[in-house]
């Protein structure tokens, strides 16, 4: 009877000892979050650097930035599992569900994300089909709305040709119009709200696409569901007071709550894959 209960004892304590390994073990590793590159390296990492110190104090985890230099870079990263957390554009997460079971756990709860196609504010081009011919920037092949949408309206809905230029930022795009280096250029209302003010007022909208949820914060299914649920809650709980919520809007993010797959589904319905490149 003493050696059963002298044994049942130190089961017990190895099942302690080996759990609070492995807690140590989640504690001491470094978990990578990637960012879709919008903006330029800076930029990028002044809005988000805010948003990983308040993880690592609230979790009591270690996040490290891993800034793509390119959109194509931050797919291909993705689409090989790099990052164990990232911000990624809707279409972004429907392929990184798909391939490596990437899971979104909290979005922008409080606005859509569609893209818009702008001209220079003196340009006397207003609607879609004079651009039949025309340059036009996007950041790069697969951005949803400043990409992927808009190609798929100008082919589909106002049978359009125009000759795309990749320029790697919304930024850039921006910049390409104003440079006049490009006739139009496509970005997101998001991006194009944080231009800077003399940059916004020299452009004016011609098009915005159609609607839909916009960026998930997604986890790779191989970070513990303990931690997975942490930073969730934590990027809940920043949004609930008026500190975090202005950090969250320099992202943008303007009402951060919950999501799920099921709010990305309805993008398979519309044929993206002709525009996607590989």
């Amino acid at each position: 009877m003493r050696l059963w209960l002298f044994l049942h004892l130190c089961i017990i304590y190895s099942m302690i000892l080996i759990s609070g390994q492995a807690h140590s073990l989640e504690q001491d590793k470094t978990y990578v979050f990637g960012v879709v590159p919008q903006f330029e390296a800076n930029k990028l990492r002044n809005i988000w650097q805010p948003v990983i110190n308040y993880l690592e104090s609230e979790t009591g985890y270690r996040f490290r930035i891993k800034g793509s230099p390119t959109i194509p870079d931050f797919e291909s990263e993705f689409m090989q599992g790099d990052f164990d957390f990232a911000y990624m554009n809707p279409y972004h997460i429907m392929l990184a569900n798909r391939k490596k079971g990437y899971i979104p756990l909290v979005k922008d709860a409080g606005t859509t994300l569609y893209g818009v196609l702008v001209v220079t504010k003196d340009s006397s081009i207003s609607q879609i089909s004079e651009l039949n011919g025309s340059t036009v920037a996007f950041p790069a092949p697969n951005a949803l709305g400043a990409s992927l949408l808009m190609r798929q309206e100008i082919a589909d809905k106002f049978n359009t040709r125009i000759i795309p230029t990749y320029v790697k930022t919304h930024d850039s795009v921006y910049l390409n119009v104003l440079l006049g280096e490009a006739v139009a250029g496509a970005g997101v209302q998001k991006t194009l709200d944080q231009q800077r003010p003399e940059y916004k007022s020299a452009l004016k909208i011609i098009h915005k696409t159609r609607e839909f949820s916009p960026h998930p914060i997604a986890a790779h299914p191989g970070v513990p569901e303990e931690v997975r649920q942490a930073v969730k809650t934590a990027l809940l709980k920043l949004g609930k007071t008026d500190e975090g919520r202005k950090v969250l809007a320099r992202v943008p993010i303007m009402q951060i709550g919950e999501t799920s797959m099921k709010d990305y589904l309805p993008l398979e319905t519309l044929g993206l894959e002709r525009f996607y490149v590989q």
